[in-house]
Parts: C-alpha cells; sequence; structure tokens
C-alpha cells in the first residue's frame, strides 16, 4: 500500500509466519495493535494530565462530576456506576483528589449516613484546563485519520465491544439468566454474610452445626 511501512505488529506476524506457517495468526495485526495503542495512549495521557498535577483515574472522577451538570455532586455509588470501579478503588481516587482540594465530602440530605462528592472550585479549574489539554492531546493522537475513517474506526469499535464475546467480559454489563447481556450497569454484589462462632448455639462460621 503507498504511505503505508510496517510496523513492529507486522514483523511479529512475519516471524510466526515464518516459524508456525500452519497457524493463522492474522488475529494478531488486529489484536495486536489495539494493545500497543493503548500503551502507547496511556503514556502519552499520563503525560498530559501529570502536567495537572493528577493521574487519567482521578481526572475521570472530576469529569463524572462535570457531566453530571450543577452542583456537580455525586454520591460515591453513582460515580462507581459511572467509570465501572470496585467501592474500594473509587475510595482511593476520592480521597487523593480530596487532599488535593479538588473535591469535598459532604454530608447527603437524603441520607443520614451518606456523603456527596462535590467538585470544589479549584477542581473545576483544574478538571477544565486538563480537559483542553486532554481533548488536543487525543485530536493530536489522531491526527492521522481523516474525518470519515475516524467514523469507520468508531463504528468498528463499537461493533467488536457490543459483540458477544467482549460482552461477556464486560462486567459492567451483567448477564441475564437466558444469557443475554444487559445495556445496564452492574451493582457491586455484596459477599455472603458468614455466621460468627457461637457456644449457645454450637454452630460453626458457615452456619453448620459443629
Amino acid at each position: 500500500m503507498v504511505g503505508v511501512t510496517e510496523d513492529a505488529i507486522d514483523r511479529i506476524v512475519q516471524e510466526w509466519n515464518r516459524e508456525r506457517p500452519e497457524l493463522d495468526v492474522s488475529v494478531t495485526h488486529v489484536l495486536q495493535r489495539i494493545t500497543r495503542l493503548y500503551l502507547l495512549q496511556s503514556a502519552s495521557f499520563a503525560e498530559v494530565f501529570g502536567r495537572y498535577g493528577l493521574t487519567f483515574g482521578e481526572y475521570e472522577v472530576l469529569a463524572a462530576l462535570v457531566r453530571s451538570g450543577p452542583p456537580y455532586r455525586q454520591k460515591p455509588g453513582e460515580l462507581v456506576s459511572a467509570l465501572v470501579l470496585s467501592s474500594g478503588a473509587m475510595t482511593n481516587r476520592i480521597d487523593r483528589v480530596e487532599a488535593a482540594g479538588l473535591v469535598d465530602r459532604l454530608p447527603d440530605p437524603d441520607d443520614r449516613r451518606g456523603t456527596l462528592v462535590a467538585l470544589t472550585a479549584k477542581g473545576r479549574q483544574v478538571v477544565d484546563a486538563a480537559l483542553l489539554a486532554h481533548l488536543a492531546n487525543e485530536e493530536r493522537l489522531l491526527g492521522a485519520l481523516s474525518t470519515a475513517e475516524r467514523r469507520q474506526l468508531t463504528n468498528l469499535l463499537r461493533k467488536l465491544l457490543l459483540s458477544e464475546p467482549f460482552a461477556m467480559l464486560d462486567h459492567s454489563r451483567p448477564v441475564r439468566s437466558d444469557g443475554r447481556v444487559t445495556d445496564q450497569v452492574a451493582r457491586p454484589r455484596r459477599p455472603p454474610k458468614i455466621a460468627r462462632n457461637s457456644k449457645t448455639t454450637g454452630h460453626n462460621q458457615l452456619g453448620r452445626r459443629a
């Protein structure tokens, strides 16, 4: 093809074709490139968000609050659903951005035991600046593709993400009893309760009589 040169993945495929010619390794052309693009993209994102004292994960929390609209407050559980994280991972991210003065934890007026994560004025300023730099960087990363090519690639990647093999791996989209994947966001499941030892009942921790 005119204007297209070989990359590292081409060389990997050529080596497999030489050593194991009986195997069809053509899938490597697609998936290994996706993996390599992810690694390079992640390094690029880290450099951009590092200018603002953020990781990409911390930016995601701030961006989710902005996208929620005024007054830019959400329950931790809503952020878990928006970003498809475990509650523990979300707590760690909130702790870090709170320590940096980018969010506040406020009491939830609808739940005496609950809290709200609220974007601070400093947080809004930081996320707005980081967003502009992030979009400029994404535009730079996709600069080799035309508008039509980007649209085509978007459609192909969406088709892959919605296909059964990937949908079954996507824990944010639970599988129903009939095997179909839903578009709802999964809620973290609570671990089963384990009964404590009891001298009066003689039950062990599994709830069985000792």
